[in-house]
């Protein structure tokens, strides 16, 4: 495949599968994660369900920092179910109890996560966000309520930086040695607009490379894989907007050169192997040729279990074991 070359630098602390990783922000930290926990990677992903904007993501931060438990008043009921203004509709439940302790539960997680992790993935997906017009309180999600609750606003490059800033220095007050990664979501926000689209994403590619001046802070082209190096509607979903299976496994193969050494690449072809034997289904479970294919698997885990004890492997190996 020809392409426009792009130099992506190397994360000066890498991946390895004794890192523990938070992920948080949009689409593209969901993709990440996915393939991340797919190759057996300590993963936290998300705890308030997919954010997009600077402000949600920067506030679920600091509720990690802080430990902060909701309660049943920072909910409120609309199209009957329970919601929760700071929370993907993930958190969302039809009793008002049970939406409460989904949401805790994520809480307690993530505050305990973050005092722990090596990396935490940032990834920005719109410099516009809505500000509840009754409450004064910016949302992460509208939930379905009605247009005129709200009033659309973009922030400024400085606002995106001090707000940032402020919670990456909270998080290294109780977890100094933590390496932030921001990077920049290529999925298109064409509901605002494209020109307005264009004109949200450089604000936030500005403010991103303003925050990763800092030592700590590193920056991953995911925006620009996509938007620059890939450049075709081909590597597009149906809707022109979402990256295909092709693209975002272009950009995973990226981000695992420029953030894991060598060592735990090979780690991960092993582990995806012993993932895509454990997806296989069968025709004739019964044969001969079927119990020597799980048995070649059980010796694969039992070999990779002993050269690396710190791997969960026991569900793959329960399945090979079965008759």
């Amino acid at each position: 495949m020809h392409t426009l070359p792009i130099h992506i630098n190397e994360l000066p602390k890498q991946i390895d599968h004794h890192s523990n990783i938070l992920l948080i922000g949009s689409c593209f930290a969901d993709n990440i994660s996915e393939r991340l926990k797919q190759h057996k990677f300590n993963v936290l992903a998300n705890p308030n369900g997919t954010l997009f904007n600077p402000l949600s993501v920067a506030n679920s931060l600091d509720s990690y920092v802080e430990g902060k438990q909701y309660t049943a008043d920072d909910l409120f009921y609309l199209n009957e179910i329970w919601n929760s203004w700071t929370h993907h509709s993930d958190y969302s439940d039809i009793d008002r109890q049970a939406a409460l302790d989904k949401i805790n539960q994520s809480q307690t997680k993530a505050h305990e996560f973050i005092q722990s992790a090596t990396h935490i993935i940032i990834t920005l997906g719109s410099a516009y966000y809505y500000q509840h017009k009754e409450l004064d309180i910016p949302v992460s999600n509208n939930h379905r309520a009605p247009a005129q609750w709200f009033e659309k606003r973009l922030l400024q490059v400085n606002e995106i930086v001090s707000k940032l800033t402020s919670t990456l220095d909270a998080i290294k007050a109780i977890n100094p040695n933590v390496q932030f990664l921001c990077t920049v979501s290529p999925v298109r926000h064409i509901r605002d607009g494209v020109v307005e689209n264009n004109r949200s994403k450089a604000r936030l590619i500005d403010a991103v490379h303003t925050i990763c001046e800092r030592e700590d802070s590193s920056y991953f082209p995911s925006y620009e894989l996509v938007i620059d190096v890939l450049r075709d509607h081909r590597y597009y979903d149906i809707d022109l907007v979402h990256p295909n299976y092709l693209a975002t496994d272009y950009v995973w193969n990226q981000f695992t050169q420029a953030c894991m050494d060598s060592d735990t690449q090979t780690l991960m072809k092993q582990l995806k192997e012993i993932t895509i034997a454990r997806s296989h289904k069968p025709r004739f479970p019964q044969t001969e040729a079927h119990k020597k294919f799980k048995e070649s698997y059980v010796q694969k885990i039992k070999a990779l279990q002993q050269q690396h004890p710190y791997l969960s492997l026991n569900e793959e190996l329960s399945y090979f074991e079965q008759d």
